[in-house]
């Protein structure tokens, strides 16, 4: 009996990793495909809401709720960075952003002023939610973006910063909680 409640389980998990709706190391049916890109090109595409041309998924990235989450072109997610998107908290990423290692965007975020009730309980604030990332921003390493931030074009968020607000095109901003550190000077001659 054990033998078939077993792989009546496994039958049952593997139906789970093909048709969820996520990418990482713990769907090992397609986080293989990773390591390929062309088959990592297909798999995101299948997966996710929109990916771009010339964009890729590393091994080792989680990406939850893909079907919420908009990638355009040129934009590699590296190792340990999460994507975190939700049903009314979609993540849209725009062409040629930079992402380091072990970013993680947070899309939404849980409830909890009401005391008399568990915050598992709570469901989540959904005033503040999604995450919009213009082209051609950098996001440095292990940085943390939360939920109902727009990060404007030509925008760098230093690496370790916590960015719990909008982002202004052409700043840079560093710091937990991420503040302004200057601007980007820029004139129309470089605006090509």
């Amino acid at each position: 009996m054990f033998f078939f409640d077993t792989i009546a389980s496994f039958t049952k998990r593997l139906r789970y990793w093909h048709s969820c709706n996520r990418i990482g190391p713990d769907v090992p049916l397609t986080h293989w495909k990773l390591y390929f890109p062309s088959l990592g090109k297909k798999l995101a595409q299948a997966k996710l809401k929109a990916f771009g041309n010339g964009s890729e998924i590393r091994p080792y990235a989680y990406l939850v709720n893909t079907n919420h989450i908009s990638i355009g072109r040129n934009v590699t997610i590296r190792p340990n960075t999460m994507l975190m998107a939700a049903s009314f908290a979609p993540i849209d990423i725009g062409d040629d952003v930079l992402i380091g290692s072990g970013v993680h965007l947070i899309s939404s975020n849980h409830n909890f002023d009401k005391i008399g009730t568990l915050i598992s309980e709570q469901g989540h604030d959904q005033d503040r939610a999604g995450i919009s990332i213009a082209s051609n921003v950098w996001i440095g390493a292990n940085a943390i973006v939360l939920a109902g931030t727009k990060i404007g074009h030509h925008a760098v968020i230093a690496a370790a910063s916590v960015v719990t607000k909008d982002v202004p095109p052409y700043s840079v901003v560093g710091g937990i909680p991420a503040r302004i550190l200057r601007n980007i000077e820029h004139s129309s001659a470089q605006l090509s």
